[in-house]
């Protein structure tokens, strides 16, 4: 297991990657937030009073206990282990290269198919204000310099790529701050009247729907390296990050029903603009959709942030080659191969298009890579001594198993796609993994043969 590396104080030191700690609580809360509050909160609130029209809140709350459990494992797996990798690296640390391979390529995926289909919806939106970008070589240049200005940032060093967090992230909670807050002038109090207490089972599904609404820290938690005093910077980053993003749905949904009422669900492609529109007037369309187009790129930062360095740390392992992806810059001490090895796989995807379907698919792989942690916190009790610094959920192994029924309970609810799309994926890199060892296995065992025998001294 990778050893925890953390300062005494919170002066900048490098971890045992050789990456610089520069990240401390609130830069690391805004990360969590940047990628966690993306497209989705734009047209959730139609979708969920669709589903359970004033009561929606329930379903908020049930889904942020769940979060919740699930949360509060990571806080304990990355206050265990501080080193770069998030997930993956939790998961290698506990059940070894296989499980550590099978992480990396899944959450790399995922993550290069959605932030290629984020690209493309970021293209469609400011379209409508720059027609052009409906020309495919116009698209392609917007995202060479979309994509090329992310690696640029974030190569010369985690504080610029954290910066532009920080910017995109005040960016995008500004108009939907707004938005809960003149909004309240406009909220009928007929419309947030609960007519009936809806069945568990509504109540269920919904919440299903909005577990997709609060994933991302998980990426979030990628550049644990460089984050300061790891031990207490990332429960303390996950409990602002989470609760201020399950704050902030909460009022967004209030608000919306209260202003738009039973008509809420009838506006399921864009509820906040006609939120937005009934608030600001005809400015509050353009306010809302040009937020939406902020959040998006706020979120494709955040990616290309983080999931770099998931590659970085599996070639740092050596679970995924070439060893060149661990590279770390000289001047600026990032992992600066890997980034551009990231933000140029994305590019290419995202030129390609016609991955949105893969995209939505694989966002079911966050659920195998939730679980694979949750166990990994059971694992890493066992390993890390009780009387250590990092954090630990009190009440044993109540919340980590609560936590894995939680998780098991949405996965039960996959999509016959959806899982035989994970069972292919998974399928697919066993085999990959194995026929690997096994080549290596077999060069290592030719290379002793070929090694010429020294002969022994006489005396």
């Amino acid at each position: 297991m990778n050893e925890p590396t953390t300062p005494a104080n919170n002066q900048t030191t490098l971890s045992s990657d050789g990456l610089k700690r520069t990240i401390g609580v609130w830069g690391m809360s805004a990360n969590i937030v940047n990628i966690v509050v993306g497209s989705g909160i734009f047209v959730l609130p139609a979708i969920v009073a669709a589903g359970l029209g004033s009561a929606g809140l329930i379903a908020y709350l049930f889904c942020g206990f769940l979060i919740a459990l699930i949360m509060l494992c990571f806080a304990e797996a990355g206050s265990e282990v501080t080193d770069s990798g998030g997930p993956y690296t939790y998961i290698e640390s506990a059940f070894g290269k296989y499980a550590g391979f099978m992480t990396a390529n899944l959450f790399l995926i995922a993550n290069l198919t959605a932030v290629a289909a984020v690209a493309n919806a970021v293209a469609g939106i400011l379209a409508a204000f720059v027609p052009a970008l409906e020309q495919s070589w116009v698209r392609i240049f917007f995202f060479l310099l979309m994509f090329g200005g992310f690696a640029w940032i974030n190569v010369r060093g985690v504080q610029y790529g954290m910066g532009l967090v920080v910017l995109t992230t005040i960016a995008k909670l500004t108009p939907l701050l707004l938005l809960v807050l003149i909004g309240w002038k406009d909220v009928i109090g007929t419309n947030l009247h609960w007519e009936s207490i809806p069945p568990i089972g509504s109540v269920g599904q919904t919440s299903l729907i909005l577990f997709f609404a609060f994933t991302g820290a998980a990426s979030a938690l990628s550049v644990g390296g460089e984050v300061k005093q790891p031990q207490k910077t990332i429960p303390r980053a996950i409990f602002i990050g989470m609760g201020g993003v399950l704050i902030l749905y909460i009022l967004i949904q209030t608000v919306s029903l209260g202003v738009l009422g039973s008509e809420l669900a009838n506006y399921p492609e864009n509820p906040l603009a006609e939120v937005g529109s009934r608030v600001f007037g005809p400015i509050g369309l353009t306010l809302i959709t040009l937020g939406a187009a902020i959040s998006m790129f706020g979120g494709a930062n955040g990616v290309v942030l983080n999931n770099p360095r998931v590659l970085f740390a599996a070639a740092r392992d050596r679970v995924i080659p070439p060893a060149a992806l661990a590279n770390i810059h000289p001047r600026y001490t990032t992992p600066h191969v890997a980034i551009i090895v990231f933000t140029s796989i994305a590019f290419l995807l995202a030129s390609i298009g016609g991955f949105q379907s893969l995209a939505i698919a694989s966002s079911a792989v966050v659920l195998v890579v939730y679980l694979g942690v949750v166990l990994a916190v059971i694992k890493l009790r066992k390993i890390v001594p009780a009387d250590s610094q990092s954090f630990r959920i009190p009440g044993g192994y109540t919340v980590p198993v609560a936590a894995s029924i939680a998780t098991l309970w949405f996965l039960s609810h996959l999509t016959g796609g959806e899982a035989i799309g994970i069972l292919i994926l998974i399928g697919i890199f066993t085999i990959v993994f194995f026929g690997k060892r096994f080549a290596e296995t077999r060069t290592a065992a030719a290379k002793i043969k070929t090694e010429p025998v020294s002969e022994p001294k006489k005396p």
